[in-house]
This record gives structure tokens, sequence and C-alpha cells, in this order.
């Protein structure tokens, strides 16, 4: 008996942890950032049913303008967005109700800068980051309890220039991101060729600094555009909007060190290309980018688990045109990308054994689609 009871002691952590990590909601809220210059009102909001991949109308909030990127706070309690409006830009907060899909505005902000194409928040739910394309400048957004936004308290002006006299001109600001461990930051520009590198300290009133090094540089030309990490955080992917070019790099406390670099294009692609978005699925095993205007793709990699190298595993149509986002659900069961310019969402179910997509009959007809965010529907 003793030993039965002994048994039972030993077991009962493990089985309570494995159920507790098989409980896996079957239900999520997609949140939808949209262009509003055709027929979108603002940001939408549907149901996401993992179990078959189906999708159901929630809300919308209209009036505002542009909301073309979004990202909601790790609470689940908030929505932040961008708005690119003509001249400076704008960022607004807005409360989120889950069970609901509901969006009730808070605040709103100047950005800081021209053209915000990216924003994300801390875990921490300290301060909101702001990438201003238009004018290369990364702003920093204290958040008040309610969620609401305060003005700047840094705004971080980028310098240089590429070798693309029409697109790299000047710094062009496209991501700004905490890595998974909130000690630094990476600011991509587009306009400089560079991943910039920024300590942070949540508690200061200034929070970024340089790091050392400060940044790394990519192919001259190349313009830069958005990362990914792998989820156990050993390696970082950047794609390349301009070279239309994925780099591989290791990461280790702030420092990144390159290990290979593809072309996601056919030498003989004979087009105008812009690689647009950069996600990983949840087991780490698999890299998916898109590419956008003539290409119109989404391409599909595994990612080798010991080097961090990527193997081509196959190209896809978007069956649209202009594919600027898409997403992956929590379950890593499928993947729905959102083609900006034919207003239209495409779903397709993960192979997640080989990484390969097969289109399912979902679509979802939408102006100007630009960012799609899963968050728990609780």
């Amino acid at each position: 008996m003793k030993k039965i009871l002994l048994i039972i002691l030993i077991l009962f952590p493990a089985l309570s942890f494995a159920q507790k990590k098989s409980k896996v909601p079957s239900t999520y809220d997609l949140i939808i950032g949209t262009y509003t210059t055709g027929s979108s009102k603002g940001i939408y909001v549907y149901r996401f049913y993992t179990e078959t991949g189906k999708v159901a109308y929630l809300s919308q909030i209209e009036g505002i303008k542009n909301p073309s990127y979004v990202c909601v706070s790790k609470n689940n309690k908030f929505v932040y967005a961008v708005n690119e409006n003509d001249g400076e830009g704008e960022v607004t907060s807005f409360k989120f109700e889950p069970n609901e899909g509901k969006l009730t505005l808070l605040n709103k902000q100047p950005s800081g800068g021209n053209g915000p194409c990216y924003i994300s928040v801390d875990d921490d739910q300290k301060n909101v980051f702001v990438a201003n394309y238009g004018s290369g400048v990364l702003g920093v957004f204290p958040v008040n309890k309610d969620g609401s936004l305060n003005p700047a308290s840094q705004l971080i002006q980028d310098k240089g220039k590429g070798p693309d006299t029409s697109r790299q001109k000047g710094p062009h600001a496209h991501m700004a991101q905490l890595t998974p461990d909130e000690k630094y930051l990476f600011l991509v520009d587009l306009g400089t060729d560079k991943l910039n590198i920024f300590r942070y300290h949540s508690s200061k009133a200034q929070p970024l600094t340089p790091a050392d090094p400060a940044f790394v540089s990519v192919k001259p030309g190349n313009g830069p555009r958005h990362f990914a990490f792998t989820p156990d955080r050993k390696f970082v992917y950047l794609l390349q909007e301009m070279g239309s070019t994925l780099t591989a790099y290791s990461y280790d406390g702030g420092k990144l060190k390159q290990l290979q670099s593809v072309e996601m294009l056919s030498k003989n692609f004979k087009g105008t290309n812009g690689a647009g978005a950069i996600h990983i699925s949840p087991n780490g095993k698999f890299l998916y980018a898109t590419d956008r205007l003539d290409a119109s793709a989404l391409f599909a990699y595994s990612i080798n688990q010991e080097t961090g190298e990527l193997s081509f595993i196959s190209r896809y149509s978007t069956f649209g045109k202009n594919p600027r986002d898409f997403a992956i659900d929590p379950t890593g069961n499928y993947l729905l990308v959102a083609n900006q310019s034919s207003d239209s969402i495409y779903e397709y179910k993960i192979d997640q054994n080989n990484g390969r997509l097969n289109q399912t009959p979902l679509k979802v007809e939408m102006g100007n689609p630009v960012c799609l965010k899963f968050t728990a529907a609780e």
C-alpha cells in the first residue's frame, strides 16, 4: 500500500502538469487591421474555431482612419493600432472585451512621426513601441493603468540612407519589437539596411539605450522589413523587402551572428517584388514568408533545429494580390493570409509533420486587410 501511495504522489504532479499543458482554447478572436481608403470602415473582429478552422463575424469599430497594424496586450484587455494619416500619424488605444469581441476607443496620441506602420507592447503593459516608416522615428508611449496611452516619453530618430535613391533616401523604420526576454528592442530600418539594437529598461523614463553592438547590417539595397524568433529563442530570421531575402542569425544576449542568407524568388523571376510578412509555426519547425506585388506568393521553409538553417519546402499562391500579412493560429493547424489589394483573406491547413499547406474553402471578403492578430477568446 505504501508503495502504491508513493507512486501516486510521484505521478500526480506530472499528470496535473500534462493536463494543464494540454488545455488549449478551442476558440480565439481574430483581430484585423485595415486601410480605410477602400470599402473597409476600421478594425474588425472575428471568432476563430480551432477544431474546424471556420470564422464568424463578431464586431467592428468604425471611424478609425487607416488602422493598418494592431497589437494586443498580454493580459488580453487592450488593443493598440497605428493610424497612417496624411502627415503625422497617430496611435490609438482600445479597451477589448474578448468574450464579445468588442472594441471601445480609449484615446489617441500623435505617433511622433510620419507613416506609422508597426506597433507592439511589452508584456508588463508599461510601454507601447511604434515604428514611423515615413520619417524613420521610433516612438515609446507609456501605458496608463486603464490601458490608455500617454504622449511619447522617447522619440529616437534613426539616421542614414541606402543605395536605392528611389526608396532609401533616408531612414524608414519598419518594425519595432522587444526580444522574447524583453531585455532588448530590435528596430528594423528599410532605408538604412540595418537592424538596430537597444537595451530596454522598462522602469526608466527613457527606457531605450543603444546596445553594444548597436546594429547589424544587411546587403546594401536589400531593405529589411520584419523579423521572427524561434520559440526556443535560439534563432532569428530577418525578412528583407527589397531583396526578397531571408537571413538567419543565431541569438545570444542581444547579439546576432549571421548563419545563412536565402533568396526567396527564383533567379529568372521577372516583375516587381516586395517581401511582406514572416512568421514561424508554434512548434518552431517551419518558417513562412510572403512576397507581394507581382509574385503574390507564400513561401514555406523547414528550420533545422540544431543549426537554424532553412530548407525550401514549397511556394504557394495566395489567390489574391499583395499578401501584406498572414497569421498562424496558436494551435499551429491553420494559416490565414490577407491580400490587401484584392480585398480577401484565404486559409490553409498546415501539415505539422512536413510544413506543407493545403487550401481550405474559407474565404473572407474584406476591404484592404493589412494585419491579422489572434488572441484568446476568454
